[in-house]
């Protein structure tokens, strides 16, 4: 079906773009900062997207999109950096808003000092693939700025809850565009592990593009605080 990836683009955003006028969470009133993160953000994994279909590191199915791209690259792919960021974004507020957290940070820290020794691993063993290498590099990057260089903001607990939420339609809606299959990966450039038809490197993916999201997402809050904008 032409639309599949359309459709999969809509129900993402769907709810959580209705439930925004929530009187609690009012993510309405966020927007002037959610937007030109997701902007920013979606610019960067463009041109990634861009490039990696240009090396045929993944392809999409013919049968389940519309027709219309960017140099290779679907009208759908690009909603994606759109639907995506705005859905977790929203779950991100939620959780602030409903369970805000209170006790001392100790555990993110920890956490991604882990997950960067795993991204120096993944880099090691799969510097040869290159959505194993591009990916993880990328994740390391934004993971070492966040934690070690960044000074203004601080959310990262919040940020850890709300990933694993998110993975909860993650693998709903990612499980169907790999199961369909919707997008194609080029064997040759991941490491081949998988979650079900989902490759080992997506979830990294997803962190990767939501850390950069809600960080800026933050850094806009913050800065507009400042200035008596908020």
């Amino acid at each position: 079906m032409k639309f599949t990836y359309l459709l999969i683009n809509l129900a993402c955003v769907f709810f959580p773009l209705v439930l925004s006028f929530d009187k609690k969470v009012h993510f309405v009133s966020k927007w002037k900062f959610a937007f030109p993160a997701i902007g920013i953000t979606g610019l960067v994994f463009l041109v990634w997207d861009l490039l990696f279909t240009r090396l045929q590191v993944w392809s999409f199915n013919p049968e389940y999109i519309t027709g219309p791209a960017l140099m290779g690259l679907p009208v759908e792919e690009m909603l994606f950096f759109l639907t995506v960021p705005y859905a977790c974004m929203f779950i991100y507020a939620c959780l602030d808003a409903y369970f805000p957290i209170t006790k001392k940070d100790r555990f993110s820290l920890p956490l991604s000092n882990l997950l960067m020794g795993l991204c120096i691993a993944m880099i090691f063993f799969g510097y040869s693939r290159w959505y194993t290498l591009i990916n993880f590099a990328f994740l390391f990057v934004v993971l070492f700025f966040v934690e070690y260089l960044n000074h203004s903001v601080r959310f990262m607990a919040a940020f850890y809850r709300a990933f694993l939420v998110s993975l909860v339609p993650f693998y709903i809606v990612n499980g169907y565009l790999t199961a369909a299959p919707v997008v194609l990966y080029n064997p040759a450039e991941r490491s081949g592990m998988e979650v079900g038809t989902i490759p080992f490197e997506d979830h990294f993916y997803l962190m990767s593009l939501l850390l950069m999201n809600i960080y800026l997402y933050e850094v806009f809050k913050k800065r507009a605080a400042r200035h008596g904008t908020a």
